[in-house]
């Protein structure tokens, strides 16, 4: 093997062809509603956690179980980087007609590029909740909320943080 890039070859990495089945593919007995995705901060230092929250309702009329994904999307890197990357997800039961509020830590890490080493970049983010990836089309309906942040500061590498 002489091509050891990954473009085309996972899910992180595909071009504008899906993957047949990708990560979070299935259906459910019950249907979910996300709502209030918020961001704090919304403005951060480069070596600075991000607190995520979302609400999530069981709209159906049976109890069920919901795999809740946060996906990250660079908006612009000086290195090649993932269309978006898989950062937290957690499997949620939440009875018929009930909503719970589910909160996440987006580590600092989880932005680090790799360009001779890991390092951490400014500029603007994309954070996606919900129940698939962002963009997927299912056969059971189920909705990505999205809300940006910006990274302020100057780059650096990961182990200076």
């Amino acid at each position: 093997m002489e091509n050891y890039t990954m473009e085309g070859r996972t899910y992180r990495y595909y071009g504008q062809d899906a993957p047949l089945y990708p990560f979070g593919y299935g259906l459910s007995y019950t249907t979910f509603q996300y709502r209030d995705l918020v961001l704090s901060p919304p403005v951060l230092p480069v070596c600075a956690n991000l607190s995520v929250s979302v609400v999530l309702e069981n709209t159906g009329q049976r109890d069920g179980e919901e795999v809740v994904q946060l996906y990250l999307r660079w908006e612009q890197s000086s290195v090649p980087v993932p269309r978006w990357q898989l950062v937290a997800f957690r499997r949620v039961a939440v009875p018929a007609g009930r909503e719970t509020k589910l909160s996440f830590q987006v580590v600092a890490e989880q932005r680090a590029v790799w360009a001779q080493d890991w390092r951490l970049e400014p500029g603007t983010f994309t954070l996606f909740a919900g129940g698939q990836q962002p963009g997927q089309q299912m056969r059971a309906p189920s909705e990505v909320l999205s809300a940006r942040f910006t990274v302020t500061g100057t780059a650096r590498p990961l182990r200076r943080c």
